[in-house]
């Protein structure tokens, strides 16, 4: 994997929190990983005073060792304490949910770009709560570092997969990357460009008790601002995409 500095388009002053949401999920996120975990992309020196928290699945911390690299990264819960503990503690603070979840793990192939967002409300809803301006960003690249065995809706790899989404929490996505002596199988990524971009905030006004009214008003608003980070880099970040961006859920 080969990863270019995150692409920014503005300024975000760090006079109030943020929430980043993180597209697309791809296999295991590593774009996401290295924009908001670590200092690979400059982050720090592109945003200074805003203070990133990458969020996983509660359950991930339940697994020894994997667990403690988490931690090392300084990655939390994505649960709504979490974001509600970090979002408190004021200006500059920021959460990264990675929005499509392990839903999406299961769309990521090279050359494509769906979404699982038009149900996704609870990190809109969040943001509202604490008064956070929402940032989308897309990852150009993160689908194409590996390859996914196929499973379409209806095929029975696709149906236990959903089944044991729905019994853990999560799922196995069935994939290959590269090998440390071939470069045709095995797990490790392969040497694909992976460009972050930060989009323009969505400013939002707190409001502890949204309505659904106002939750979809803004999903709106961010939809269009992912729509147009899309369009405007595709043809310099995704010149070999097979399709145009695709909300499919």
């Amino acid at each position: 994997m080969r990863l270019t500095r995150a692409s920014k388009e503005c300024d975000l002053p760090p006079d109030r929190p943020y929430v980043f949401g993180y597209h697309p999920h791809g296999i295991i996120g590593m774009g996401a990983i290295a924009t908001f975990a670590t200092e690979a992309t400059g982050f720090s020196a592109a945003f200074p005073g805003i203070r990133p928290h990458l969020l996983t699945l509660t359950n991930n911390f339940d697994v020894p060792i994997y667990r403690e690299i988490l931690m090392a990264l300084g990655i939390s819960s994505v649960s709504k304490r979490a974001c509600s503990n970090i979002l408190k503690r004021g200006p500059g603070e920021a959460i990264t949910i990675v929005v499509g979840g392990a839903a999406e793990s299961l769309s990521a192939r090279p050359g494509t770009a769906d979404l699982t967002l038009r149900r996704r409300l609870g990190f809109i809803k969040v943001a509202i709560q604490h008064g956070a301006d929402l940032v989308p960003v897309f990852s150009f690249g993160e689908n194409d570092i590996y390859q996914q065995m196929p499973n379409e809706r209806g095929t029975t790899i696709y149906a236990l997969q959903k089944k044991f989404q729905r019994m853990f929490g999560f799922t196995l996505p069935l994939f290959h990357g590269r090998g440390l002596l071939n470069y045709n199988l095995g797990l490790l990524p392969y040497r694909r460009r992976i460009v972050s971009v930060i989009g323009r905030p969505i400013p939002i006004d707190k409001c502890e008790k949204p309505t659904l009214e106002e939750v979809t008003r803004v999903q709106t608003k961010y939809i269009e601002e992912l729509t147009r980070i899309w369009n405007t880099y595709k043809d310099e970040f995704a010149k070999s995409r097979k399709r145009e961006l695709n909300i499919i859920d």
